[in-house]
């Protein structure tokens, strides 16, 4: 089955106004609108690092028992858990790198030839 939602434990968890930590959350795939929308953002176009702040807004679904994640939830969370979201969206978005089904002229078994389209042609 496709996984399209992916759970994850931030490793240090988001401290609400109340003093609620919320650590356990969901992120979802990221599709072209995440990406390419928050482009049109003033914020955005003022400070490039803040593209990273509006996609994971969008693509977190849930983080503890919060109502909602937004760009202030965010902005507030603790450095490793930033580099930890950030590291899960790269991952779970990452393509898979194509491969060919193809004979070994050596041996004549059957091997997965990668397909590198960036280097295709050079």
């Amino acid at each position: 089955m496709f996984q399209t939602e992916f759970n994850f434990t931030l490793p240090k968890g988001y401290l609400d106004r109340e003093g609620n930590l919320h650590r356990e959350g969901t992120m979802r795939l990221a599709n072209a609108g995440d990406e390419i929308l928050p482009l049109k953002d003033p914020r955005v176009q003022q400070n490039p690092g803040y593209l990273t702040i509006i996609i994971l807004a969008r693509v977190i679904t849930r983080l503890g028992s919060l109502p909602a994640v937004d760009t202030r939830v965010v902005e507030n969370l603790f450095t490793p858990d930033l580099a930890y979201l950030q590291d899960l969206y790269q991952r779970i978005n990452a393509m898979d790198i194509p491969v060919y089904q193809g004979i070994c002229p050596h041996c004549g078994k059957e091997i997965e030839i990668p397909i590198n389209f960036t280097e295709a042609g050079v």
